[in-house]
């Protein structure tokens, strides 16, 4: 697909921002036909270095909430001052998934690129920590990095070349998700679907110097590409 948004961004500060496959590509096919207003109040979840949070600001015009666990607040309140983005556009928090330090009711939407695998592989997530957080109506966005078909009873030795068996527990095909999402009762499922963002997104990410994207040179480099895909997935609050 095009991503007529995305391409307009400095390859160099992208490669510099980004912790795996392209998340703004990821981001700019998630969003396709949002239906979320200018100025709507989204929450970046797994924000990481901030640049998909710069790109929900920039491009939608959203008032956005920048949550990591891992990164540093002030080193990304400073990047956010680089790209030209004031404190009433975009505030970075640092923030465990599982305790959110917001009020109820507060977020219009809630956008999460390449990670919420991580954390939200309980059944009751999105319920308990969530959705309280969203706006009767408002929207969930999630891509998350995938399998095309399940695999782990007998992983692909291409795939062992990057990555440790623990390491890949938590991807996992559309039925696996669809099945994880069937849990909530707080939420209507809109669509779960492997996404286009797959191969020009990888291509992206391996071409970086960051030592992961080196080490994940090994399985792309022997055909490991052909299981992987990633996944989307949109909800709306009951």
């Amino acid at each position: 697909m095009h991503y007529p948004r995305s391409q307009t961004y400095d390859e160099t500060l992208v490669r510099a921002k980004i912790m795996g496959p392209n998340p703004l590509k990821l981001e700019e096919e998630l969003l396709q036909n949002h239906p979320l207003p200018t100025g709507a109040v989204v929450l970046d979840l797994g924000s990481g270095m901030g640049l998909t949070s710069v790109f929900l600001v920039r491009e939608y015009g959203f008032r956005v909430f920048a949550a990591d666990l891992w990164s540093d607040p002030a080193e990304n309140r400073k990047f956010f001052k680089e790209m030209g983005l004031s404190d009433a556009e975009i505030t970075p928090v640092h923030a465990d998934a599982h305790a959110l330090p917001f009020e109820n009711d507060f977020f219009d939407a809630v956008v999460s690129i390449d990670s919420y695998h991580y954390f939200g592989r309980e059944p009751d997530y999105l319920d308990r920590h969530l959705l309280p957080l969203v706006k009767q109506g408002g929207r969930v966005y999630l891509a998350v990095p995938g399998m095309k078909k399940d695999c782990h009873d007998d992983l692909p030795p291409e795939l062992l070349l990057s990555w440790t068996p623990e390491d890949l527990e938590t991807i996992h095909d559309v039925t696996y998700w669809k099945k994880m999402l069937s849990h909530t009762r707080r939420a209507e499922v809109l669509s779960v679907h492997e996404m286009e963002s797959n191969e020009e997104c990888w291509a992206d990410w391996l071409a970086c110097d960051n030592p992961y994207a080196v080490g994940d040179r090994k399985t792309m480099a022997a055909g490991g590409g052909k299981y992987l895909n990633f996944i989307a997935m949109h909800l709306q609050k009951k």
